[in-house]
């Protein structure tokens, strides 16, 4: 019996700190209001398409919004982003899940490294996470060359690896940037490559995308779409996905292939 091809849709839920990356001052009380209402827009939109996603939330942000932590916890999987976002040591790991189970309710089993950037397997095995999504099988200068890595799911030992989809072959990229600035038509066209190749689409963004960033002084690649186009463009995207996949969080999708 063939099994249906899954989209991950996922949320990297944090502090809004990209201005500060790039010279502006912010408040965290700032950075931690943007994030807030650039989730409960995104709470919003899915509650209304009525699909499942992940969240992988930092545990500051899960602190400083324990309201919508909890709402999140209700409908979607609660993974791990780190402790904070703007920087990382491998203790973070135990950390950030700690507080993440505390916060939510849930057994937390996955992990996405801030700016996905290499983490020790063995470190996020030893913390109690099953899974990572830190790959993303890309080249994108001034961040990662990715090019030799696995494009496809595999396994690190006892870890899955899950890495962000790009396309077979030329690998396309699909991430949030990429979603941003390249024509729907190319976006669907390679997200329809990767499931009928892959079997598993795995996207993702970041709520504060989905406030107006105007203002936020970010380069215009960062904000070409953003606030209610964003919102309208993520909700075309997902009507379009409904025929050809179903939306599953990472750990139901991973519970699926052992059963499958």
């Amino acid at each position: 019996m063939s099994v249906r091809p899954a989209v991950l849709l996922s949320f990297d839920v944090e502090e809004f700190d990209a201005p500060v990356e790039r010279g502006r001052a912010m408040s965290m009380a700032e950075q931690m209001e943007a994030g807030g209402r650039g989730q409960r827009r995104v709470l919003d939109l899915l509650d209304a398409a009525g699909v499942r996603a992940t969240m992988f939330t930092t545990a500051s942000f899960a602190q400083w919004h324990p309201d919508l932590q909890r709402r999140a916890a209700m409908r979607h999987e609660i993974a791990s982003h780190g402790r904070v976002h703007a920087s990382f040591v491998d203790a973070d790991l135990a950390e950030s899940r700690r507080i993440l189970r505390e916060t939510s309710g849930q057994e937390v089993v996955g992990f996405r490294r801030a700016r996905l950037q290499p983490t020790s397997p063995e470190a996020i095995l030893a913390a109690g996470y099953r899974y990572d999504s830190s790959e993303n099988p890309i080249f994108l200068p001034g961040r990662y060359n990715n090019l030799r890595k696995p494009r496809a799911p595999y396994m690190k030992g006892a870890l899955l690896e899950v890495p962000i989809s790009a396309t077979p072959r030329v690998r396309l990229p699909l991430f949030w940037l990429a979603w941003k600035n390249l024509p729907m038509g190319v976006v669907r066209d390679a997200s329809a490559r990767c499931l009928d190749h892959d079997g598993v689409l795995n996207v993702f963004w970041h709520p504060w995308e989905f406030i107006d960033l105007g203002a936020s002084g970010l380069p215009r690649y960062m904000r070409s779409v953003d606030g209610e186009r964003a919102c309208d463009r993520l909700v075309g995207y997902i009507d379009w996905l409904r025929g050809r996949a179903g939306f599953m969080s990472f750990a139901d999708w991973m519970q699926s292939r052992r059963v499958a």
